[in-house]
């Protein structure tokens, strides 16, 4: 029996609304973090931009809890509420690009992977993450950060121009000309301030990277920790690397002698031929142990950019929390190796990503993601397939925090957060742009109907 508010809904919209009742809603809630069960009312899954907007007058005059769902890869399961109403943009894909204007206009249902297979035909990328299950929604709101970061800054800096659906349901597209204030805040400010239909990147040239993965033993990861932080200042942009904490898993293609051995990482990516690639990788390399595996070679960027997909399936437990960090003291060193000889599961982490070079030539002021003075985003995330352990690796996720935080920065990537961090954690992040963003969330979304974010809080 349909509830009341699906057939009315359903009436307005040419996607299918799901209720409780529905024969898919179970799969069609499910989130990628499998600690977080939430039970929407009513899940709507539209199929264009007019079943957005029709679907947040509804929610707005119903007076339902809203939550915008674009790939559902969200840390804290932001995708989602409970007893409210998903706003589910996943069937909404496609990546149109245009070869002369090197751009590429992407739906708002998109992952990372949907992206890189539709640029990669013409020889384009566009700066994204290191997963390609990612949504390209959240990611881009966030800010995003990743292989490409260093040679190409965040992903927000490629995005041109973005259509929006406010939260009065009007239609808008916003560029640096367009609306120049909503555009800046939906360049790291999150879902605050509308439901983003349609991205245009810049894309940039990548085709095939000399990539992958170097393991060492967890008893040189301070050497190599060490080699990476003095190195990397100075390595050509075109590198991409950055540093893990983590466990040898016990799989193949894994060395079977290796497996669950507590290693350190280096994962790169070097966009270019192998002999530049090698030779940009040496000095990190000199001086340092040798590794266990150094599983770097030539392959096509969406490959990398997959590499890690078989480990991350969806439905993990996942516990993270980060931080932005500016400098990698040999203090802050042993306390990361103090708290990584204890990781509770064999796919709980630390990676530190770098966030230098392109990022370092864009102002503070120009986006509202605000920390462009900062070398690295670090992410310790406690993950495990099984739901007994959500306890054990949430509380080494939270013990591994409290005791690198104070070498850290007092913000972190919003992208990075659980739905537990508070406000004022929101306002480290954000720094000077903080109040600029209250006055536009006041502007734009003066009711919070998007509250199901990293949330700011319009002034009242």
């Amino acid at each position: 029996m349909r509830s009341q508010e699906a057939a009315e809904l359903s009436g307005k919209l040419r996607g299918p609304v799901l209720d409780r009742d529905s024969l898919d809603y179970d799969q069609a809630r499910k989130l990628y973090n499998g600690m977080i069960d939430k039970k929407p009312l009513l899940i709507a899954r539209c199929s264009d931009v007019a079943d957005v907007i029709e679907a947040v007058k509804f929610g707005r005059e119903h007076k339902l809890l809203i939550a915008i769902r674009g790939g559902g890869h969200n840390g804290p399961g932001l995708a989602s509420c409970d007893d409210g109403l998903v706003i589910d943009l996943s069937a909404m894909k496609g990546a149109r690009i245009d070869p002369d204007t090197a751009t590429v206009r992407v739906g708002p249902g998109c992952t990372q992977g949907d992206v890189d297979h539709a640029t990669h035909a013409f020889g384009l990328a566009v700066p994204a993450g290191i997963v390609s299950t990612t949504g390209i929604a959240g990611l881009t709101l966030g800010g995003g950060t990743g292989y490409l970061t260093r040679q190409y800054g965040l992903t927000i800096d490629s995005l041109l121009e973005a259509d929006v659906v406010l939260a009065d349901g009007s239609f808008v597209t916003t560029s640096k000309s367009e609306r120049p204030d909503l555009f800046w805040g939906l360049r790291g400010g999150g879902g605050n301030f509308g439901i983003v239909t349609s991205f245009l990147f810049k894309a940039h040239p990548v085709d095939m990277v000399f990539g992958g993965p170097i393991f060492w033993d967890q008893k040189d990861a301070a050497e190599v920790m060490r080699r990476y932080r003095d190195v990397l200042p100075a390595a050509p942009e075109k590198l991409g690397a950055f540093f893990g904490l983590k466990t040898m898993p016990s799989a193949d293609p894994f060395p079977r002698e290796h497996w669950g051995k507590r290693i350190c990482a280096l994962i790169s990516c070097y966009n270019g031929p192998q002999e530049e690639g090698e030779k940009a990788m040496k000095p990190f390399l000199d001086g340092v142990p040798p590794p266990l595996v150094n599983w770097m070679g030539m392959m096509p960027f969406p490959a990398l950019q997959s590499l890690f997909d078989p480990l991350m399936p969806t439905g993990m437990q996942w516990y993270w929390k980060g931080d932005f960090v500016n400098e990698l003291t040999d203090a802050a060193i042993d306390a990361h190796l103090e708290q990584a000889a204890n990781t509770p599961s064999m796919l709980s982490l630390m990676h530190l990503y770098p966030i230098d070079g392109a990022v370092h030539r864009v102002g503070k002021d120009e986006t509202a993601w605000n920390t462009r003075d900062a070398r690295w985003s670090m992410v310790i995330a406690g993950i495990d397939p099984n739901p007994q352990q959500a306890g054990p690796i949430t509380r080494w996720t939270k013990s591994y925090w409290q005791a690198v935080h104070p070498h850290n920065k007092d913000g972190g990537y919003v992208n990075f957060m659980m739905d537990d961090e508070g406000e004022g954690r929101l306002k480290a992040t954000y720094g000077g742009n903080y109040d600029r963003l209250l006055a536009l969330k006041s502007k734009y979304d003066p009711e919070n109907l998007f509250r199901v974010n990293q949330n700011i809080r319009p002034m009242h």
